[in-house]
């Protein structure tokens, strides 16, 4: 196993890579990266561990939509950004927030 040196909204990285498998790593980085510098310029949330918690929904939440599209048992696709017009989405996010209160280290 190798490892790669990446980085993600800034900050490097150093990752285990399986041999073959550096392609598929480094799009899964830019998705990661894209995801959290997305959510980090809406300007709404500052806390690392927060954009890290958020960018992992909206990925499992397209992951999920895609699954459905092709067949997989899933809830109906709705957009994963929705957060100004969706309360339940507003409300998941001031969850999250008040669970993440006591915890700034995640990243």
């Amino acid at each position: 196993m190798k490892q790669i040196e990446v980085q993600i909204m800034g900050q490097s990285y150093l990752l285990g890579c399986p041999d073959g498998g550096e392609a598929q790593l480094r799009e899964a980085v830019e998705r990661v990266d894209a995801a959290m510098c997305k959510i980090r310029d809406a300007g709404k949330v500052k806390a690392r561990d927060r954009i890290a918690v958020l960018a992992s929904l909206n990925l499992a939440f397209d992951l999920a939509a895609q699954q459905a599209v092709a067949g997989a048992p899933a809830a109906p696709a709705a957009p994963a950004d929705t957060t100004d017009t969706d309360p339940k989405a507003a409300q998941l996010i001031q969850r999250l927030d008040q669970a993440l209160a006591g915890d700034g280290h995640l990243l």
